[in-house]
């Protein structure tokens, strides 16, 4: 998705064993869509890989609407869909033509330049829908981020599910828990939906250097504190991190290990070249980035800043 970054203090630090800091979401407009963005942010700006994280929804589109996001440029990022209610209709340039569903993984490398777009599909628009999700990036390491641009599919089914009393875990991408997923990750990567009972207690292992849970439904405790939905917590590294949840709670957990150097970041773009992102924004309003087939006749200006 597009976005305008927008980073205003949204961190406070914690007096706690575990939490390093908790970073809040702010509310962004996307067309038709409300977000909470949490990172970049400006005390956080990475956890592991992840270098941009939004919360959709839950939104309620009426008949007739939907999410339209028009085609629009990325480079030197990978960008992760996972849905928890709802469909998205992935388009890209390379051809393919994807619907993502609640449990599935879109997994869009960026590399050296894709362009792609988003929207709600008509037959779901004729009574209305409901959408929830998390749209997130992971910027890709130096040496990878001049690749060939890709995209790969994984139905829910594809992806290993670690199931409890009390807790569901399904790993979106990387690795955790002793299960690793089918995704092409580029480095060590931490991303797993975890669905906790009210009472139950999750401990996260400390295998990789940053960490985070965001909470997107419910509430969990952490070292005796309370943390709701829109809150994402950073723990400190080489701690076991028990959360507990309060009331039923959908987590998303999130890290890896730490890039090879700082990213910048602006409008779509990722890169750690200042001057590759240069190039990119002029190669965009140019009209150098190829087109998508079957959603050619609308696009996503180079904001004017």
């Amino acid at each position: 998705m597009s976005f305008v970054p927008a980073l205003e203090p949204a961190c406070s630090e914690q007096d706690s064993p575990a939490i390093e800091l908790v970073v809040g979401s702010r509310p962004r407009e996307l067309d038709t869509l409300t977000v909470r963005r949490v990172l970049p942010s400006t005390k956080r700006r990475m956890v592991g890989p992840f270098i941009f994280f939004d919360h959709m929804g839950p939104a309620e589109f009426a008949a007739g609407q939907g999410v339209d996001v028009r085609p629009h440029p990325h480079i030197a990022l990978a960008t992760v869909t996972f849905l928890f209610e709802g469909e998205i209709v992935h388009r890209d340039h390379l051809g393919f033509t994807q619907p993502i569903r609640p449990g599935d993984v879109n997994w869009m490398i960026a590399g050296r330049g894709i362009v792609h777009s988003e929207r709600t599909a008509p037959e779901r628009r004729v009574q209305g829908s409901r959408l929830h999700g998390i749209q997130s990036w992971v910027a890709l390491p130096k040496q990878e981020e001049e690749r060939a641009p890709s995209f790969e599919h994984h139905p829910e089914d594809a992806l290993p599910v670690i199931s409890e009393p009390g807790v569901v875990l399904q790993i979106v991408a990387g690795s955790a828990f002793g299960k690793s997923a089918p995704v092409t990750v580029l480095t060590p990567t931490l991303y797993v939906a975890a669905k906790l009972d009210a009472g139950v207690t999750l401990s996260i292992p400390d295998e990789y250097a940053e960490r985070a849970a965001y909470v997107a439904e419910g509430s969990v405790l952490c070292d005796g504190q309370e943390h709701a939905v829109g809150t994402m917590l950073v723990f400190r590294a080489g701690v076991v991190v028990k959360l507990t949840a309060r009331t039923s709670a959908r987590v998303m957990l999130l890290g890896g290990a730490p890039l090879d150097g700082p990213r910048h970041i602006d409008w779509n773009f990722v890169s750690s070249s200042k001057e590759r992102i240069e190039q990119a924004k002029q190669d965009w309003k140019a009209g150098r980035f190829p087109k998508i087939p079957g959603d050619d006749r609308e696009f996503i200006p180079l904001p004017d800043r």
